[in-house]
């Protein structure tokens, strides 16, 4: 898992018929100090109701599909969860 902030949202009228229905969100990998690291943002599905500046935990790769309903979805990348504090 890693963390990351929202940065932006994706709007694609024309997608794999199994994404439909989700949200997009532009994700930046941030560090344990809350800075973004040096990595470039990516696309993230959204599974847990997350909007543009909040904290994220996600999941890239094999954990990312397990992570959407529909496991046939193309998904490398997944919101997990919502930082609400970090000691």
């Amino acid at each position: 898992m890693e963390m990351g902030i929202v940065v932006g949202r994706v709007t694609a009228t024309r997608k794999d018929e199994n994404l439909v229905g989700t949200k997009l969100l532009i994700t930046q990998s941030i560090g344990l100090d809350g800075n973004p690291l040096d990595s470039q943002p990516i696309i993230t599905v959204d599974t847990v109701g997350a909007g543009i500046g909040e904290r994220v935990i996600y999941v890239k790769g094999s954990m990312a599909s397990r992570a959407v309903k529909n496991k046939n979805s193309p998904v490398d990348a997944a919101i997990v969860g919502i930082i609400d504090n970090l000691e």
